[in-house]
């Protein structure tokens, strides 16, 4: 795909959003079922059923998805995804590259060791490696706009209020 086929293909839908804001909010939803054996929650990826477990530094087996990895992969897919929409709108041509994300945590938070030692990512560093003969102008650009358009970047980088409830049912 080229630039030109890209714009062409969003060019409906952004009118579409121009013209009437509202049907551009969407609201995606995730949904997991617990219960059964073990520690563990199904996913439905939309694509296949995933089952999430506790990491290994938690006393899970490692042969369950881990959500912490889950948030890294999604972080990765979403800035692949997007480094590559706007390096073909920038026409920013690219051999070959690789998106990489790590975070750092400390495991006494989750598991109750420390009261002081925070739950969560403390840190999380997104990395792009580029085969390009791009200028760096180019890739400067390309870099500011796939972090400004970047879902899960965006929502991770700005902390979105969350909620959370509880709602009993008979099963």
């Amino acid at each position: 795909m080229d630039a030109a086929e890209l714009r062409a293909m969003q060019a409906p839908i952004k009118e579409r959003y121009k013209a009437d804001p509202s049907a551009a909010v969407i609201t995606l939803k995730a949904k997991g079922e617990v219960g059964g054996d073990g520690l563990t929650c199904k996913l439905e990826t939309g694509r296949a059923l995933a089952v999430a477990g506790l990491h290994p530094a938690t006393g899970g087996s490692g042969l369950e998805l881990c959500s912490g990895d889950m948030l890294l992969e999604a972080l990765v897919a979403c800035a692949g995804v997007t480094l590559k929409s706007v390096a073909t709108a920038v026409e920013v041509p690219l051999k070959s590259g690789l998106v990489l994300a790590e975070g750092d945590l400390d495991f006494r938070g989750t598991l109750g060791v420390d009261k002081e030692a925070p739950v969560g990512f403390q840190e999380i560093r997104l990395r792009f490696e580029l085969d390009t003969d791009a200028p760096q102008d180019k890739l400067d650009l390309l870099l500011k706009l796939t972090e400004r358009y970047c879902v899960v970047y965006q929502t991770i980088k700005n902390g979105p209020k969350v909620s959370v409830s509880l709602k009993r049912v008979a099963a």
